[in-house]
């Protein structure tokens, strides 16, 4: 950047205009990148945050008779749902405060905040002495959660080459569902009335969050900042060292890269940006997407959350099933979880964004009416209630993954970090917190027919997402980022249609 005076002229404006202007082909020469070993380490330090998430999601719902039980705690099937609001409500609100800060100060600065956050958080509610401190700890450790989802979506990203983008983005959300075997598996063992007192075996699965944590801190110490967000605030020095670095390990470990001249971008370096142009791109430019993005948003986050934190409930109200033992049943429901990306995340790539997204929606809906409604006629045993949820699941795991990747693409780098964090904390907030608390509150009623509503609501908005990508979503399958949503500091940029 020129240094600018109180004194502007034409020409000193022109100087100013013509310093600022960032001529790069760093993003072409990222996406034409083979995958390698670099993208591997990344996917792994980066990625397992769904790992940890997962783990989190699943202690709070296997541990939930061991809560409720508790000497200490002694909590309600509404407390233990309010629980559940109250991580979601941290996750909506870290989001939110951590994507505007992911823009703003970097995307590597922000995925080490965010994730001492969670480990502070989360070792903490191993400690709980209360209602009000369990519920306390859940917020922040939601928060931690939150704030990851935007830095490490936007990061990953922008490191992936555009031709696997989409079945990338999705395997490494179902690293959800390996957490939640993970954790499924840890309160088996740590329940067990013979391993641990009563009342510690639920404070230690906590602190096994904690533990892998550090860990993971660890291995984020390589990962270098996006090549991307450098470009745009004018460090191309940094961006250019990165990207050569990874082209050059690539080299090496026997990769062909092409020589010839990448595409290049003229981009006007920036330091921030303003909120105003922040709510003109997402309401107005892009306004289609906006809605599609928050549709596809609001029915998985209702559909997961609202499922998922009461699964324990069902099982021990319903089905009689001990509160110890319902990790069993958590891990071939998780197991479906972790194939459906894996299985189907490649033909989001091959056939299209639009038709998967509508398919895995649409398949999802169908499956969960006719679940709810044989749940309500008390047709389903413990066996086959579990294998219907992880068929059903195999399909929505695919669909959520697929709403993260929708708003991490489909808007431009200067608001990337940021438009994940509205759109999942407007489709979280209005379908993950009201969710747990309104099916802890109809599980209390004790009568099938009440729960099946639920589960009705589940499969409605699922089918109405489906309907709403077939008619406006975005084909931005290997597209590079900038050709799907051009940034806004581009040269002489001509907006895409909303």
């Amino acid at each position: 950047m020129a240094e600018t005076t109180d004194e502007t002229s034409p020409t000193s404006s022109n100087q100013c205009a013509a310093a600022s202007l960032v001529d790069t082909d760093l993003p072409a020469r990222l996406d034409r990148l083979p995958w390698g070993r670099f993208h591997t380490l990344i996917v792994v330090a980066l990625g397992v945050t769904w790992l940890l998430d997962g783990l989190e999601v699943t202690l709070a719902g296997a541990v939930a008779g061991a809560l409720k039980s508790s000497p200490s705690l002694a909590l309600t099937n509404a407390q233990i749902g309010l629980a559940g609001s109250a991580y979601i409500a941290g996750a909506v609100l870290g989001a939110l405060g951590f994507g505007w800060l992911t823009d703003r100060l970097g995307r590597r600065k922000l995925f080490f905040v965010t994730l001492l956050l969670y480990v502070a958080a989360t070792a903490a509610t191993g400690l709980s002495w209360s209602f009000t401190s369990f519920v306390v700890f859940r917020f922040l450790t939601g928060a931690g959660i939150g704030g990851e989802y935007t830095a490490i979506n936007s990061t990953i990203q922008e490191f992936t080459p555009a031709r696997v983008r989409g079945w990338t983005d999705l395997v490494i959300n179902g690293t959800f569902w390996a957490g939640a075997a993970f954790g499924a598996a840890g309160s088996l063992v740590l329940l067990d009335p013979g391993v641990l007192p009563p009342d510690w075996g639920w404070r230690v699965c906590f602190f096994i969050g904690a533990t892998l944590g550090l860990g993971i801190l660890l291995m984020r110490m390589w990962v270098p900042e996006s090549p991307r967000w450098l470009v745009l605030r004018g460090h191309t020095r940094e961006a250019e060292a990165i990207v050569h670095g990874i082209e050059q390990s690539l080299r090496r470990r026997g990769h062909a890269i092409p020589d010839t001249a990448a595409p290049r971008l003229q981009l006007h370096a920036r330091h921030a940006t303003p909120l105003h142009e922040v709510w003109h791109t997402l309401m107005h430019t892009y306004r289609r997407r906006s809605l599609v993005g928050l549709t596809l948003m609001i029915a998985q986050a209702f559909c997961y959350n609202a499922i998922f934190f009461t699964y324990a409930l069902v099982l021990t109200d319903f089905y009689d099933v001990p509160a110890a033992n319902v990790g069993w049943y958590l891990l071939p429901f998780a197991a479906g979880n972790v194939l459906g990306p894996i299985a189907l995340g490649h033909w989001f790539d091959v056939l299209g964004r639009r038709v998967m997204i509508c398919a895995t929606y649409a398949v999802s809906g169908v499956l969960l009416a006719l679940s709810g409604w044989a749940f309500a006629q008390g047709w389903l045993s413990t066996h086959t209630q579990t294998l219907a949820w992880s068929v059903i699941f195999f399909f929505a795991s695919a669909a959520a993954s697929s709403a993260y990747l929708t708003v991490s693409e489909n808007f431009p780098l200067e608001i990337r970090a940021l438009a994940i964090a509205v759109f999942y904390a407007i489709g979280t907030l209005l379908g993950g917190v009201a969710g747990p608390a309104l099916f802890g509150w109809l599980i209390d009623t004790h009568r099938r027919a009440d729960v099946s509503v639920g589960y009705l609501i589940g499969a409605a908005l699922m089918l109405l997402a489906a309907a709403v990508a077939a008619r406006w979503g975005i084909a931005a399958e290997r597209r590079s980022l900038e050709s799907v949503a051009a940034p806004l500091s581009l040269h002489s940029a001509r907006r895409d249609p909303p």
